[in-house]
């Protein structure tokens, strides 16, 4: 589950490793485009991805799959 919130949220963080690429890019169509245009256009992408992954995780555990080989859901 820890995934699923962190791979959501990787491109709105300061942290992320690959800002300084994707503002490079943007900055080649919007030369004013900044971190903060950057954040808040992936906002909405990033909830979305949030709530798609939440789904299916819960689709999951209701049906007991394995998150593994021989890995069981429940420790």
């Amino acid at each position: 589950l820890y995934r699923i919130g962190d791979s959501c949220t990787n491109v709105i963080s300061p942290l992320f490793n690959y800002l300084p690429i994707i503002l490079a890019f943007m900055q080649e169509y919007d030369e004013e485009a900044g971190i903060g245009t950057l954040i808040s256009l992936m906002i909405p992408y990033s909830l979305i991805f949030l709530a798609i992954w939440s789904i299916f995780a819960m689709i999951w555990f209701a049906f007991g799959l394995p998150i593994g080989p021989g890995t069981p859901i429940f420790i």
